[in-house]
């Protein structure tokens, strides 16, 4: 049976892993879905909901079987009734990125985003991180104008001035911060941990638990290749997106790497905690249509396997 692994660049430890091998020697029948070709449902209006597409493409013929994301897209598949399992988290990555204004905006903290248009990729950790802020300056969801703008085109928007306020994510936001000087609102330690994660279906994590514990093992292999080789790593990314004719940074992309933790953990009780509160604030919010009980998607022995696995690593 062949396993469909969903990759992107924006889960580094996936997107490297497609590229190694390790996967591959101890699962032969793996199949590689990069997730920018797969059909992308039409964006919905962030004022209201979240796009579900990592959920769907989960539970769809021709998506993939493990997928590995940021915060968010969990919470909006058990929304909407998907049966998922954790898998593993990564460490906080309390330096991917944060909330900020230009300088010369006069916006100096998240309380001043009332009525203002705050970029984010709707439906990804961007989402929980200004929800968390907001609620932090008592304010909601339908105080700001939250705009849905991909990672380049925050950045590009901001400084053309369509934007008030942005969560910019590195290496993108190195290029904004050189090119301004900006005001940080809300660093994203102050709100939540904000880790790598990736899932699976129930019914794969249980009948096929030879496969889940060779993708975690793959990515623990390789995730101990990237923190020992991050300039290596980093041209991975290069080559990608000037394959695509985006200009990248060998440099940039090297210190991206760095500032970020790698190696699969078990799912913990504060993630899970973090997760809960996310999701009660998105349903509160309308972004959700209700809450999820984010307990439900821990299967026991995962997490011991990882445990096992990155002592095993150590």
């Amino acid at each position: 049976m062949s396993i469909r692994v969903g990759y992107f660049p924006h889960n580094n430890s996936l997107f490297v892993l497609r590229h190694r091998g390790i996967l591959e020697r101890l699962l032969p029948e793996v199949e590689w879905v990069d997730l920018r070709a797969l059909p992308h449902p039409d964006r919905v209006d962030p004022k209201t909901a979240l796009p579900s597409e990592h959920s769907d493409w989960l539970f769809t013929e021709g998506g993939y079987d493990i997928i590995g994301t940021g915060f968010t897209p969990p919470l909006t598949a058990l929304a909407n009734q998907r049966d998922i399992v954790y898998l593993g988290i990564s460490g906080p990555r309390v330096e991917n990125g944060r909330l900020v204004a230009t300088a010369a905006s006069g916006i100096t903290s998240a309380a001043d985003l009332k009525g203002k248009r705050v970029g984010i990729a709707h439906g990804s950790w961007q989402t929980t991180l200004l929800l968390f802020a907001l609620d932090q300056a008592s304010l909601t969801w339908a105080d700001v104008e939250p705009v849905d703008v991909d990672v380049r085109g925050g950045g590009a928007a901001l400084l053309a001035g369509e934007l008030d306020a942005w969560v910019g994510t590195y290496p993108g936001l190195g290029e904004v911060e050189a090119a301004t000087e900006l005001t940080t609102l809300v660093d994203t330690a102050s709100v939540f941990s904000h880790p790598s994660l990736w899932f699976t279906r129930r019914d794969l994590a249980e009948d096929n638990r030879a496969a889940v514990e060779a993708v975690l093992a793959a990515l623990q292999e390789s995730d101990a290749w990237i923190a020992a080789n991050p300039r290596a790593a980093a041209q991975y990314f290069v080559d990608d997106a000037e394959a695509r004719g985006i200009p990248a940074d060998l440099d940039a992309w090297e210190a991206a790497l760095r500032g970020r933790p790698f190696g699969v953990r078990p799912v913990s009780e504060d993630f899970l905690d973090e997760q809960q509160r996310a999701a009660d604030l998105l349903a509160a919010n309308g972004l959700l249509p209700h809450t999820v009980d984010v307990r439900s998607a821990v299967l026991g022995w995962v997490g011991s396997v990882v445990t096992a696995q990155a002592a095993a690593a150590v």
